[in-house]
C-alpha cells in the first residue's frame, strides 16, 4: 500500500491507531512496572485486559471498563461456585464455562464483554486444576480476577488520561459503498 494513502487513512481517523497504540504502550510500561518491578508478579493478565478495555475514545473505553467488569465479576462468581460444590475436577471446567455463558447472556446482558465471563470461570477453576505455587486453586483464581480488574482499570484511566493530553475527535465511521 502506497505511504500517502496509509498517511491520509491515518488523518482521516484522526490518528485513531496512534493514539491506540500510545495508551496501550503508557499503560503497559505502568502496569510492568507495577506489577513485575514493585510487586515481582507477572503482569500478563493485566496488561491482556488493559488492552482489551483501552480505547482512544474515553466513552468507550468506560463502555468496555464496565463490561469487562461486570463479566469478569459473575465469571469468578460462577467458577468459585462450581468449586464450592465439591471442590476441583476435570469435568467442572466445561460445566463452569456453560454456565458463566448462560449467566453472561441472560442476567449480566452486555454483549460487548459476554465471553469474559466463561474465561473468568474458566480461569478460577482451572487455576484450582493446576496449582503452581503454596496458594490454593481458589486464591490463585481470585488473584488472576484481581489483576484482569487492575488491568481494565488501568486501561479506563490510561484511556481518559490521555484523552485531556491529546483530545481526539469522536469519529462516525461511514459505511462503504
Amino acid at each position: 500500500m502506497p505511504r500517502e494513502r496509509v498517511l491520509d487513512r491515518m488523518r482521516a481517523d484522526s490518528f485513531l491507531g496512534v493514539h491506540l497504540a500510545v495508551n496501550i504502550f503508557v499503560g503497559t510500561t505502568l502496569l510492568w512496572l507495577l506489577l513485575r518491578v514493585a510487586a515481582g508478579l507477572n503482569p500478563i493478565w493485566a496488561i491482556a485486559s488493559l488492552v482489551a478495555s483501552s480505547d482512544p475514545q474515553v466513552k468507550q473505553a468506560f463502555a468496555n471498563f464496565r463490561a469487562r467488569l461486570l463479566n469478569s465479576l459473575f465469571g469468578c462468581a460462577v467458577g468459585l461456585a462450581v468449586l464450592a460444590v465439591g471442590g476441583a475436577s476435570e469435568w467442572k471446567l466445561p460445566f463452569a464455562m456453560a454456565a458463566a455463558a448462560l449467566v453472561s447472556t441472560y442476567i449480566v446482558r452486555v454483549p460487548t464483554m459476554w465471553r469474559q465471563c466463561p474465561i473468568t470461570a474458566a480461569l478460577v477453576v482451572a487455576s484450582s486444576l493446576t496449582r503452581h505455587s503454596g496458594m490454593t486453586g481458589a486464591e490463585l483464581g481470585l488473584r488472576r480476577v484481581g489483576e484482569i480488574i487492575l488491568g481494565c482499570l488501568f486501561g479506563v484511566v490510561v484511556s481518559w488520561l490521555m484523552s485531556k493530553v491529546w483530545h481526539v475527535p469522536v469519529v462516525v465511521k461511514q459505511a462503504k459503498a
